[in-house]
Order: structure tokens, then C-alpha cells, then sequence
């Protein structure tokens, strides 16, 4: 699909509201110092032929050229270029939005307040993921349906709805295209991900379009790392064999799912209709703090980019009987148990993992795992981002809190197993094994996960 029919000129005549004026200030408060009406300012990309959305190259023939003199310092977001590009991809549409707080403007507004004020978009309702559109909800929870306060759109859950369900929930909703615009992280098991999957099945059977707009990899996105999920593991937590770290952004990943696992979804096998509206200013080596962006927590225990650095390996210990850090002022960055003493973070440390040290620490969460209780445990300080891979430090952490503390158990419903995407990390700890044995395993199922990476890449 090259490109959609009733797509709008920029912004074009007519007159405006005091509602159309609102909205026209929040489109230019996002698109900045661009200027909502230049030429060339928005680069969207609709599916060329082939696989997916095409390369980093420039393969998709549908594509419109990439943003010329953006400015430095700060990249902008998909959301940004469409509200520059005056609304055209949403033109004659009846659009419903999947997000949650972090789906915000360069002024830091809610996108659907935004849309909601602008007369060009006919935003008919909102859909909230895991932990609720307000993102008030803990982990494994949601905040159900309801009514937008500010706005007064109908809120509907998405939490545990695919397939046929979510498709009919998008029907009820009366929506003819499903945006999504929420942060993720950069690990597989952060569910944000299989929701845009789910949405994007759940719209090929209802017969809706998707509109992804893309935003940073908070982590940077150089490379793909860990063990790749095997079919029988498949979960929310991991829906398609993808990486543990997978390095590509929301919007790239759209592309994967669409050319790799969703070809056929509608019910006559039809292809779900997908376009994204790719970032500007943004490379795969920059952190988040490079970007320029304002960070919002995208779940309740992801306050800070550093959370996410450390996730993709911290978050294995949701498997275990050790904390989390879940119910501390770091979550993820900190880890441990009661009993555990300063014999795991020597025995960490003698791993020489790079770019990263471990430091003995003692806390005491105030919910989930030993809450209440004080525990004994490790702080993950890292001093070289660039050189600290997670996943090996979450898998060195695993080794050595099995050798030095007695007390390491699995969780009884072996969860690490839907977490590293199958039971091979338990066996290979349980027997013994070391980190570079561990990721040895993995090794041939990453190549082949990054040869299939590399032709949905977006950006440089």
C-alpha cells in the first residue's frame, strides 16, 4: 500500500473553530521549530512491496523522503511529523488511539487531548493497554473501561484481548483506523509490543487500518541481544521468536510482525494495512537522554531510561524467589532476598562483566516480593552503556545468586521459562553452566534473528 485515499493536503483552507484553533496550536507546538506548512517537513512511509516496511536503505519505493535541516538536539517523534503534516494519514478517518501516558507532545500534552481538540481528526475513542491508558494500574493489571474525564471519549481495555475479541471491541468502537503511539523499552517481555501485535491481528480481521507512530528505543537500538523465543513458549510476554533484546523501535517492529508473522491475518487472508510515521533525528546508538524528549514512565515501575537499561536483564528475576527491586525507589536496578548476603555481589563482580559493577546493598520493598522485610541483595551501577549488555549481566547475576545463596529457587510455574523464551537458560543454570556457555547456546538462533532484523531497520 503506497499510500491511502481522502489523504489531506497540509492542513488546507478552511475555517477554524475555537476547537480547530486548539488543535492547530498543539500541532504546532509539536512540530516545533519545523514549521507545520514546509514541504518535505513529514517523512511517512507506507508498506513498499516485499517484506514489510523495507530497510534502513531506502528500499520502500512508497516512502517519502526523509526530513532535511531538522533540527539538532532533539529527534521528533512520528506523532510530531504527522501533526506537521497537518493530520493527512488520518484524513476521512474514524480514529481510535491506543496508548497510555507516555503518548505525549513536545509540550508535553496527551496526544488525545490534542487530536480531540483538532477538527481535521474525527477521534471516536481511546484504548488502554496493560496498566490502563492513565497508567495507574500495576503489573498484570489494567483499568478497565470507562469514560476520558478531559475529553470525554469512551476508554476500552485492551488487557487481555486478541484475536477476535479485540476485533470486536474495535468494531464496537466504531473506528476505521487504530493509531498507536506508545514508549517502549527495548526488551521482549514488556508487553507494550504484543499489544501493537495483537492490534495489528485484531485490525486485519475487524478490516481496520494501523497508523504506528514511532518513537525512540530508549536504550539504543545497535544491536539485537539474548536468546530468541521458541514457539511453544509463546505468551504475552512473548508472542513470535523475536529477541530477548530485540533493537529495533516500536515502528520497526510493526514491520517484522507485518512481513514475518502476519501476512494472511484478515479472514479472507488479507494483510494487515499498516503504515508508520517514522521519527526524525534519531540513530540507533543514541540513548534516551540523547534524544531531547521528556521521559514519562511507561509502566509504574519504569521511573527513569536507566530502569530500562538495566530491564532487559533484571526483569529475569521475576522468574525467581529473589525481589525484583518491585516496591524500591530503583526497580530492576536492584535485586535480592533476605538471607542474601556480600558474597553475591563479590561473586558478580568476579565475572568482570563490562560496563557494569555490582554493589552490595540492603533494602526493603514496601510491595511484591518480600514486602516489608529487609533484604540483602545487589545495585547494578553502570559506568559504560555503550559496553553493559543486560542480558549477559542478568544471566551472570542468575549463575552466581544460585552458586552463593542456598535459598535461589525458580518460580514453581518455571516463569523464567516464558521470560527467556524457553526452558534451556534454567536447565543450562541449574547444570552448572557459565554465562559465556549460557549465551554460546543462544548464539545461532540470534544470527538468525538479526539477518531477519535487518530488512525492517528504519533508521540509520
Amino acid at each position: 500500500m503506497s499510500g491511502w485515499k481522502g489523504a489531506a493536503p497540509y492542513f488546507g483552507a478552511m475555517t477554524l473553530s475555537r476547537r480547530g484553533l486548539l488543535g492547530l496550536a498543539g500541532a504546532a507546538g509539536a512540530a516545533g521549530a519545523w514549521g507545520a506548512g514546509t514541504p518535505g517537513a513529514v517523512a511517512l512511509n507506507a508498506p513498499g512491496p516485499g517484506a514489510g516496511l523495507g530497510g534502513a536503505s531506502g528500499a520502500d519505493p512508497g516512502a517519502v523522503a526523509e526530513t532535511e535541516g531538522a533540527p539538532a538536539g532533539r529527534v521528533r517523534t512520528g506523532f510530531e511529523r504527522l501533526a506537521a503534516d497537518g493530520y493527512a494519514v488520518l484524513a476521512g478517518q474514524r480514529v481510535g488511539v491506543v496508548t497510555n501516558p507516555t503518548g505525549i507532545t513536545a509540550d508535553a500534552r496527551h496526544l488525545v487531548d490534542v487530536l480531540h481538540a483538532d477538527e481535521r481528526v474525527d477521534l471516536v475513542a481511546v484504548f488502554g493497554p496493560e496498566h490502563g491508558f492513565r497508567g495507574t494500574a500495576q503489573a498484570g493489571g489494567s483499568e478497565g473501561a470507562g469514560r476520558d474525564p478531559a475529553t470525554g471519549l469512551p476508554v476500552y481495555d485492551t488487557y487481555d484481548k486478541s484475536g477476535q475479541p479485540l476485533a470486536d471491541t474495535f468494531t464496537a468502537a466504531g473506528v476505521d483506523t487504530v493509531v498507536f503511539d506508545i514508549q517502549d523499552v527495548g526488551a521482549r517481555f514488556y508487553t507494550y509490543i504484543w499489544t501493537l501485535y495483537d492490534c495489528m491481528r485484531a485490525a486485519a480481521l475487524a478490516g481496520k487500518a494501523v497508523v504506528v507512530l514511532d518513537r525512540p528505543n530508549p536504550v539504543g537500538a545497535r544491536r539485537a541481544a539474548g536468546p530468541v523465543l521458541q514457539r511453544p513458549y509463546a505468551s504475552f510476554v512473548g508472542r513470535e521468536p523475536i529477541a530477548l533484546a530485540h533493537g529495533m523501535t516500536a515502528g520497526e517492529l510493526a514491520g517484522l510482525f507485518a512481513g514475518e508473522f502476519l501476512r494472511a491475518s484478515g479472514p479472507a487472508g488479507e494483510a494487515v494495512r499498516l503504515r508508520v510515521v517514522r521519527m526524525a533525528g534519531w540513530r540507533r546508538e543514541s540513548f534516551f537522554d540523547a534524544t531531547g524528549l521528556p521521559w514519562v514512565p511507561p509502566s509504574p515501575n519504569m521511573p527513569t531510561p536507566g530502569t530500562a537499561l538495566a530491564y532487559a536483564g533484571t526483569c529475569l528475576f521475576e522468574g525467581t524467589n529473589l525481589s525484583e527491586g518491585r516496591g524500591t525507589t530503583t526497580p530492576f536496578e536492584l535485586i535480592g532476598a533476605e538471607g542474601v548476603d556480600r558474597r553475591w555481589a563479590q561473586a558478580a563482580n568476579a565475572l568482570e562483566l563490562p560496563g557494569v559493577w555490582f554493589r552490595e546493598a540492603y533494602f526493603t520493598p514496601s510491595f511484591s516480593k518480600h514486602a516489608g522485610k529487609t533484604c540483602g541483595g545487589v545495585r547494578l551501577l553502570v559506568h559504560d552503556r555503550e559496553a553493559f549488555d543486560p542480558v549477559r549481566a542478568g544471566i551472570g547475576l542468575l549463575v552466581t545468586a544460585r552458586r552463593v545463596w542456598s535459598g535461589f529457587a525458580w518460580r514453581s510455574d518455571h516463569w523464567i521459562d516464558r521470560l527467556t523464551g524457553s526452558d534451556r537458560v534454567r536447565l543450562m543454570v541449574d547444570a552448572g553452566a557459565g554465562v559465556e556457555e549460557i549465551a554460546g547456546d543462544w548464539a545461532a538462533g540470534l544470527a538468525e534473528f538479526a539477518a531477519v532484523r535487518e530488512k525492517y531497520l528504519l533508521y540509520p
